[in-house]
């Protein structure tokens, strides 16, 4: 019987054989590979651990996945698995056949996994001396079920064992592995699909709706009265690419020390990384390749932009190994990276600085980071002192965490208020600037509505992507557009 195949290769088995069948964890069972899903919770806690890790490889990589096995908790229930894979398997048990578990995964992991499972009867894995990967697991295999059997992989090393096996089972194999299973001249008793990320797969986990934060870098162009100057206009959209590379580089990095808790999120949990889509392994490779990406566009601007661009580095990577987990110091430097793209504007345009500007942004944006937690809080179900997975915060701190954020709100209307008084008015930018009476008052009605959605549970857990969506934010914004317009342009 084919488990959910596309097609019926030639050779094809019409049913199932009685012979044991052995399952691969990497890909295969799991849509996840246990090496990269440790080597990331490990480095989560110190990036600077790679130096250890490569320290381990050296000796082997069983010695390497003995040690991550050792050191790191996974949370193997969270993992994500082949559905229907699990689901062919558990068929197998029920008609009689032996199924049990044969990877190069640590058996110490191993074996925590096949406790997930209620079909599981054997495991063999690597442990600690020899990596059984290919031909070692051949033999393994070979060994130990000399009247035959049948195995579930997806990778080429697959190849050796589907040699010595009596039957194939293709479990997320890719089209030149398929071919290859299919010269072997064996039965395939059945073929699960790869799962294709696709071009809005890998915008999504590079997280491409997040880049309209990155629109931030124009604000300093626009308020230097520099919009008109096609040099700095091509600056500034070079900042905004070098930004956007960056910060879709660090929110794979944040998603590879995130994925236990991502997982367990009501939202997070369908990103590519958290669902198995985006292999971890992929994101290792990407993450570091964007990152130097937006350093070779910072450099080609000038030093001050790379300095900004490792500002942004650093603090993403300090919030995202420890500054997430402490309240208060947590969405204080979320408000800091929206800052940061202001300065990044200012600097590639060698505009002139606004402190209004950046006070302004940090206690706006604070306000905002204040209502994700909020929402985290209040959509996370917890109560008293039970604690919100992954942050600092209690489920009681709702009330102080819901009053912090409407006052840095307020903070902010206060500060555009004083702007006016003590700046705009003396400004030679601006012709009319009675027009900017608007903004405070269009502020003020923005903060309320996200603040009332959020109270009520309305809000998305993320206010910034929330207002690119909402109908009423995007009216407020066009009325604070046309305000500025008629000030600047009368």
């Amino acid at each position: 019987m084919l488990g959910r195949a596309e097609s019926s290769p030639k050779g094809t088995r019409e049913a199932a054989g009685r012979e044991p069948l052995a399952l691969d964890l990497d890909h295969a069972l799991l849509k996840t590979d246990l090496l990269f899903e440790t080597a990331a919770a490990y480095l989560s806690v110190n990036p600077l651990r790679v130096f250890q890790l490569i320290l381990w490889l050296f000796q082997g990589k069983a010695v390497l996945k003995r040690q991550l096995g050792e050191r790191v908790l996974l949370d193997v229930d969270s993992l994500p698995v082949n559905e229907a894979l699990v689901a062919y398997a558990r068929r197998a048990k029920r008609a009689g056949r032996k199924v049990g578990i044969a990877s190069a995964s640590d058996e110490l992991l191993a074996h925590r996994l096949a406790k997930r499972f209620d079909f599981i009867d054997f495991v063999v894995a690597s442990d600690g001396n020899s990596n059984l990967k290919g031909r070692a697991k051949a033999e393994m295999l070979a060994e130990r079920f000399p009247h035959g059997f049948a195995y579930a992989g997806d990778s080429r090393s697959d190849l050796a064992v589907w040699k010595e096996a009596d039957a194939i089972i293709l479990a997320g194999a890719s089209p030149s592995t398929t071919r290859a299973a299919e010269r072997l001249d064996k039965p395939i008793e059945a073929v699960f699909p790869r799962e294709r990320l696709g071009p809005k797969g890998w915008l999504k986990a590079v997280r491409a709706h997040q880049w309209a934060k990155n629109l931030l870098v124009f604000v300093p162009l626009v308020l230097a009265g520099m919009a008109a100057d096609p040099m700095a206009v091509a600056r500034a959209f070079a900042a905004f690419v070098a930004l956007s590379m960056m910060a879709s580089g660090t929110y794979l990095m944040n998603d590879l020390f995130d994925l236990a808790d991502d997982r367990r999120h009501w939202s997070k949990k369908e990103r590519p990384l958290a669902a198995g889509s985006m292999r971890v392994s992929d994101a290792m490779v990407i993450s570091p390749a964007l990152v130097l990406g937006a350093y070779g566009i910072g450099l080609y601007l000038g030093w001050g932009v790379t300095a900004i661009l490792f500002a942004y580095m650093a603090t993403t990577l300090a919030y995202s190994v420890y500054l997430k987990r402490q309240p208060i110091a947590d969405v204080f430097t979320l408000a800091l990276l929206f800052t940061l793209r202001l300065g990044l504007g200012i600097v590639a345009v060698s505009a002139e600085p606004s402190a209004w500007l950046l006070v302004f942004s940090m206690f706006l944006f604070i306000s905002l980071s204040f209502a994700k937690r909020q929402t985290e809080l209040q959509r996370s179900g917890i109560v008293g002192e039970e604690m919100l997975k992954g942050r600092g915060y209690r489920g009681g701190d709702a009330g102080f965490v819901l009053a912090m954020g409407v006052a840095t709100g307020m903070t902010a209307v206060t500060i555009m208020v004083l702007y006016i008084i003590n700046d705009a008015f003396n400004a030679e930018f601006y012709s009319q600037p009675l027009f900017l009476w608007a903004f405070p008052a269009v502020l003020f009605m923005w903060i309320s509505r996200i603040w009332m959605l959020c109270h009520r549970g309305e809000l998305n857990d993320d206010p910034v992507a929330f207002a690119l969506r909402d109908r009423m934010s995007i009216a407020l914004a066009g009325l604070m557009g046309a305000a500025f317009l008629a000030g600047w342009l009368s």
